[in-house]
């Protein structure tokens, strides 16, 4: 009897797991079955079927950047377009994984919760896809790369749309190389990071207003070069006695390494934290990379550097104008969508509103007091430059962020240049066109 009763336990303990269990794949396949039909290892989508009469993807001005006709997979007219939007669009290869025909491939290809890739064909709905992109802009920016390497991302900080979004290298999806050339099917925009350079003095400054008494009043002096140590920390130029709006302005390099030495090794590495830097920014379907900064065991020179922006110090160039327009919009900014009607959240706060416009108004000046808002006709806007050393013999990366504070074009940009040197000869040409571009397209010119 005992052993009946004992079996009779066990059974219904087993039937009743099994019976939680298959509730639990049917909830997981309610929710997750497109998600699992788009995986790489689906033989389907890996044999090309799933994009051979996949819908159109159009950018916000309804161009079509990519169709099917009698089951081939065809791309926009013109070489240019096609190379600045692959990293948005794609190749039909799914080896970019921004691409929406990667990330976005389960909507595009017509796969159903009940007869997931089954259906006929003239059953299939039109699975289109409108990115909020302008192609003219993307293709003008790509143009102003000239062949260099880097990254150009502009989006709109109070809707969250990306305007425009360019990697280098890329190639032509229509002619895909045997050998695409390294990194070509990495979205740099999204996917990589780079030394930042001085556009790092942004952190460096936020920490310094935090943990710094009378920071904003503080008078640094530079005769271009300072002891650490047995080490030093050297400036382009001696720039004398410099008040912190000037020393920002200039980039000078000894009032920053000064600036995270007072703020010391813990609030260095809390406002980092706590502005981004080591975190990923959700961006639609896909997430960006993570930057770097740790400085919890570095030694002096080793911490005044990395309030340069060099010592071990990485970012992401999404992450950057994200973290731009948070200062725009007083410590908290909605997070960048690349397809038409999604929406990514909120970047959580990333300062408090008081350093938001300390920040905003020494970012300010930098334009209006130094480079001339003439570089930005028409725009308010607030930047920062950055020249990051990279070494290997290689020149540096050139940098320009920042955003602008315009109602009709509230707008927040990060490109970077490899080997680029200097970040406003650089990255400020690229950066005026997508900026001045992306706003014309804004407000529908």
């Amino acid at each position: 009897m005992k052993k009946t009763m004992s079996r009779s336990i066990i059974s219904l303990i087993l039937a009743v797991a099994f019976l939680l269990g298959l509730g639990f794949l049917c909830v997981k396949y309610i929710f997750d079955a497109d998600l699992w039909a788009a995986q790489s290892y689906n033989p389907y989508m890996v044999s090309g079927q799933g994009l051979a009469n996949a819908g159109d993807i159009l950018d916000r001005n309804g161009v079509v950047l990519a169709t099917s006709i009698d089951g081939e997979r065809l791309y926009h007219e013109s070489e240019s377009t096609r190379k600045a939007m692959l990293h948005t669009v794609g190749d039909g290869s799914y080896n970019i994984a921004t691409a929406v025909e990667t990330a976005y491939r389960d909507k595009i290809s017509g796969h159903s919760k009940i007869f997931g890739y089954g259906l006929p064909q003239s059953l299939k709905g039109k699975n289109n896809l409108t990115v909020t992109l302008d192609s003219d802009v993307c293709t003008e920016v790509y143009e102003a790369f000239e062949g260099r390497k880097g990254a150009c991302f502009v989006y709109n900080y109070k809707t969250g749309e990306v305007l425009c979004m360019v990697s280098a290298p890329t190639y032509d999806p229509m002619n895909i190389p045997e050998n695409p050339e390294d990194g070509s099917y990495l979205n740099n925009c999204i996917s990589s990071t780079y030394t930042p350079g001085s556009i790092f003095k942004i952190i460096t400054a936020g920490a310094g207003f935090e943990h710094i008494e009378g920071y904003e009043d503080k008078i640094f002096t530079c005769e271009s070069k300072k002891e650490i140590g047995n080490f030093e920390v050297t400036c382009l130029e001696t720039h004398g006695d410099l008040d912190l709006k000037n020393a920002f302005a200039y980039s000078c390099n000894i009032a920053f390494g000064d600036s995270a030495l007072l703020a010391g090794r813990e609030n260095m590495q809390k406002t980092a934290d706590k502005m981004g830097i080591n975190k990923s920014f959700r961006i639609g379907e896909v997430y960006t990379a993570q930057g770097h900064f740790d400085v919890r065991k570095a030694d002096d020179i080793s911490l005044a550097w990395s309030g340069i922006g060099q010592y071990t110090d990485t970012v992401n160039p999404a992450q950057m104008a994200i973290l731009c327009g948070a200062i725009a919009q007083g410590g908290e900014t909605r997070l960048p969508h690349y397809v038409k009607g999604e929406n990514s959240g909120k970047s959580g706060r990333l300062m408090s509103e008081d350093i938001a416009n300390s920040l905003n108004s020494l970012m300010r000046y930098t334009i209006s007091d130094y480079y001339g808002d003439s570089m930005f006709e028409g725009l308010t806007v607030c930047a920062k430059t950055g020249t990051a050393e990279v070494g290997d013999g290689k020149l540096p990366n050139g940098w320009m962020i920042g955003y602008s504070l315009d109602e009709d074009a509230p707008l927040a940009f990060a490109v970077v240049v490899e080997e680029g040197d200097y970040g406003f000869y650089s990255a400020g040409p690229i950066a005026r066109i997508a900026m001045l571009e992306s706003a014309k397209s804004l407000k529908g010119e």
